[in-house]
């Protein structure tokens, strides 16, 4: 097991960040671990991309002087997979809100659905979720949206590297996508159920890869805990 040092030094720790968990309280448990456990009490720890509290998996935490190079994993290509329900959208494109509309998916089919990924690969203008920490005018936009406040928000780029269809069984389509640095999948599920001339939310997420990070080596924060106390 790695020693104190080692942790001031720097590390690379991949964990599998559970459902509902916000990424602070996962940086925070790791952080928490390793001043109760190794007595580390003034060190640097920080997360290299955020995961919404519904999605799961590769969150990677930085110590030490590892927590200069979260800039540079940040910007690294990710991999996510899913599911999209069809046929309904919420305020948030996923569970965190109620469903708001429903549209019509009996002309959809798995062809349908197999030509429209196509418009989405390469780079393409999305408009991120009103329910994001994007900040704007000071304030998240999340805030603006939980205040019933309107506000604008600008479309960026972004780059889909590839956007792959693993299972459908309607209204339910399960996905495997790499994309670049700054994509919201949830963006990507309601621009899609657009494409379709339907309506669609995102209700499972799950990130795989960070570049070369795989969720496969990640542990628990649970896990986490208990390695460096034993």
């Amino acid at each position: 097991m790695a020693t104190p040092e080692d942790f001031l030094e720097g590390k690379v720790v991949l964990i599998d960040k559970p459902l509902t968990w916000s990424s602070f309280q996962a940086v925070n448990k790791v952080k928490w671990a390793l001043k109760k456990h190794l007595g580390l009490k003034k060190l640097k720890v920080g997360h290299a991309g955020t995961l919404d509290p519904l999605a799961t998996g590769l969150l990677i935490i930085c110590t030490g002087k590892f927590t200069k190079r979260i800039m540079e994993l940040q910007g690294m290509p990710k991999e996510y997979t899913g599911t999209i329900m069809l046929g309904s959208t919420t305020p948030s494109f996923d569970l965190e809100t109620e469903v708001n509309a429903t549209f019509p998916t009996e002309h959809i089919n798995e062809e349908l659905i197999h030509e429209t990924v196509k418009q989405f690969l390469g780079e393409i203008d999305q408009q991120p979720p009103v329910f994001s920490a994007i900040k704007k005018d000071g304030k998240r936009l999340y805030e603006h949206a939980r205040a019933g406040e309107e506000v604008e928000i600008a479309f960026r780029k972004t780059t889909i590297y590839e956007f792959e269809i693993t299972r459908i069984a309607l209204p339910e389509v399960d996905f495997r996508v790499v994309c670049s640095k700054g994509t919201y999948i949830r963006s990507l599920a309601n621009d899609f159920g657009k494409a379709l001339n339907s309506g669609a939310h995102l209700t499972v997420l799950r990130r795989t890869k960070i570049g070369e990070f795989d969720v496969a080596n990640a542990i628990s924060p649970q896990d986490f805990e208990d390695e460096v106390s034993a």
